[in-house]
């Protein structure tokens, strides 16, 4: 349905309006329901293709008997382990139904019309969307080589500046801020105007010079970091991520959380995920020799690519991306096109198994001798 066909389209926010919605990657049981097909796989949203951990799994089995009683609305346990995980007081700790919801909270918090925020180009679509939907302006900064130019992001900060969003790395190029000028740039910044530092894929970052925002909190009030259980921790259909921030900042966000935002399983299996050591390192160990195969395979293929220090590659395909992105589903690939993002001539393909990524570049070889 179009905005013109919707008879409500004028009783909603003025927002709303303009709005899409945020696409999802297509799940396996569609398109094979679509397409009649069986074994496929999907590299499409960043998940971790181990999926959760056996100290997880073992968590989530003990916590089915209560399932007919609410959860702790205030999280105490998960607050206190990461209150201690992070060195921060459990009042600087907001949990969210996945990150995506504390990031929606710093919107309905800090935005309002007639102010702004601030982001790249080629920025986390949920920036632009939790921006319009509460009426305020979005500033946009051309991006330098796929991501951020803080120098042209400090340039658009004005007086009416409330929120300056960084996902660090950047989702969906892949890219990362070096911790030196990560700060610096943030400490420059009016303290009227929050920083949030979206940290979502940060466990599998191997750099030197990546920064720990988190570390940064006691001296920066105006910082807000955010992190997720959903890609190292392999929980994502538990939905369960959190924000670090000064325990001020985290009061305001309490005030409009939702009560029970995140649900007992999912505090159990985040609880039990942050001391799964042996997870996370084999997590991490399968992601850097995945990337090294999908980076070898591009290069074999004659592709370039985004260099990327998460979980997932941005490859150029050197033409526009949309009919290889069908073609790939009818063999049984679903990958993510990121024209939506500013990128028309690219896929970002998450790192999976090694018997999925060599599927996947076998796939990417015959379409693009098809096409």
């Amino acid at each position: 349905m179009t905005g013109s066909d919707n008879p409500f389209l004028a009783l909603a926010a003025p927002g709303i309006a303009g709005l899409q919605p945020y696409l999802p990657g297509k799940p396996i049981a569609e398109l094979e329901r679509e397409l009649g097909i069986r074994g496929s796989i999907k590299l499409a949203s960043n998940e971790n293709p181990l999926g959760p951990g056996r100290l997880a799994r073992a968590a989530v089995a003990a916590a089915l008997g209560e399932l007919g009683r609410y959860p702790d609305g205030g999280g105490f346990e998960l607050r206190a382990a990461l209150g201690r995980r992070h060195g921060v007081d459990p009042s600087a700790v907001t949990l969210g139904n996945g990150s995506n919801d504390v990031l929606d909270l710093i919107a309905r918090t800090f935005l309002q019309p007639g102010v702004e925020s601030v982001f790249s180009e080629h920025a986390f679509a949920v920036y632009p969307i939790a921006t319009q939907a509460v009426g305020a302006a979005a500033r946009i900064a051309p991006a330098r080589a796929y991501g951020h130019d803080l120098d042209a992001m400090a340039a658009l900060v004005t007086e009416r500046t409330r929120v300056v969003w960084i996902a660090n790395p950047n989702n969906p190029t892949g890219t990362w801020v070096p911790a030196q000028r990560l700060r610096a740039f943030i400490a420059a910044l009016p303290e009227t105007c929050m920083v949030v530092v979206d940290e979502a894929y940060t466990d599998y970052v191997e750099e030197p010079e990546f920064p720990d925002a988190t570390r940064w909190l006691a001296d920066l009030p105006n910082l807000i970091v955010t992190r997720t259980f959903a890609k190292v921790h392999g929980l994502a259909a538990l939905r369960v991520g959190y924000g670090l921030s000064d325990p001020r900042v985290a009061d305001l966000l309490n005030r409009v959380r939702q009560p029970f935002n995140v649900n007992s399983l999912a505090q159990a299996a985040a609880l039990a995920a942050l001391d799964d050591v042996e997870h996370v390192a084999a997590s991490v160990a399968l992601n850097r020799a995945g990337m090294a195969q999908l980076r070898a395979g591009c290069e074999r293929l004659g592709l370039g690519y985004i260099p990327s220090v998460g979980n997932f590659l941005t490859i150029d395909l050197g033409r526009p991306a949309a009919p290889v992105y069908d073609a790939l589903l009818r063999e049984g690939c679903i990958t993510r096109p990121v024209a939506n993002y500013g990128l028309p001539n690219h896929l970002r393909v998450s790192i999976g198994l090694e018997a999925e990524n060599q599927r996947f570049l076998a796939s990417l070889e015959r379409v693009l001798a098809a096409c």
